[in-house]
């Protein structure tokens, strides 16, 4: 468990994914981006692609804030073998930490043993010490589905499940709950994104109720307002 009275706003950074997805990104808002991923002291900074690996690598070296990726944005409708593929490249161009979306429509659809398939190849294709991370949609799913899906995450070996890609509405306080319930007694963590507005209110809560990280384009703003969230009681005051 985490003590939140001793955490200063560059402990609390660890919680945060920070990510620049637009299909737009240019390379200098990727740079931007990894200057304030490194002075938020973020976990994570995730471009839009595998494309932009070698770019945020390079932005990152020595920081301490891993290079990310993620891939099959937003239902995971690209087969088990090009899951793997794909995963394989983000491991060679020097990916850190790694973001698949499961197939919500073979999940859906009772195809379960596709889902596996993908969940074994991506795994396979990503060596302990590089974070494996999968996206649900919870958003699509009923709760039976979002706790089939999680365990199924949590047996394939992933270090995080995830609630959303961000695209849409985001989740609710219970879909996260019946995620986080799935996977209780696995190494599997928790990783929620799509936090609804007010995203540093929502974000915090999550954060309270058991999420071990937010991925968020908005990851600076939630942070500068912990002081706030502190003084309205949703986080515990800093003791220090």
């Amino acid at each position: 468990m985490y003590d939140f009275s001793k955490m200063t706003k560059k402990d609390f950074g660890k919680f945060f994914d920070y990510s620049v997805l637009p299909k737009q990104t240019t390379e200098d808002d990727l740079i931007r981006g990894c200057r304030e991923a490194i002075a938020y002291n973020c976990a994570a900074f995730y471009p839009n692609s595998n494309f932009w690996i070698p770019v945020v690598k390079e932005q990152l070296k020595g920081s301490g804030v891993l290079t990310a990726t993620t891939f099959d944005f937003p239902f995971g409708t690209g087969t088990p073998k090009m899951k793997g593929l794909m995963a394989e490249e983000a491991v060679e161009l020097g990916a850190e930490s790694i973001d698949m979306v499961m197939n919500i429509g073979a999940l859906k659809s009772g195809k379960i043993d596709v889902v596996k398939e993908e969940l074994r190849l991506v795994r396979e294709a990503i060596p302990e010490g590089i974070l494996s991370k999968c996206i649900l949609e919870v958003e699509f799913l009923t709760d039976e589905e979002i706790a089939r899906a999680a365990t199924m995450v949590a047996d394939a070996g992933f270090d995080y499940v995830k609630t959303a890609s961000g695209q849409f509405a985001g989740m609710t306080m219970d879909q996260f709950l019946v995620m986080k319930k799935a996977v209780e007694g696995s190494k599997t963590k928790t990783k929620v994104a799509g936090v609804k507005f007010p995203r540093p209110q929502n974000a915090y809560a999550f954060i309270m109720a058991g999420a071990d990280l937010i991925g968020t384009r908005a990851a600076p703003e939630i942070i500068d307002h912990l002081d706030m969230m502190r003084e309205i009681g949703l986080v515990p005051k800093y003791e220090g």
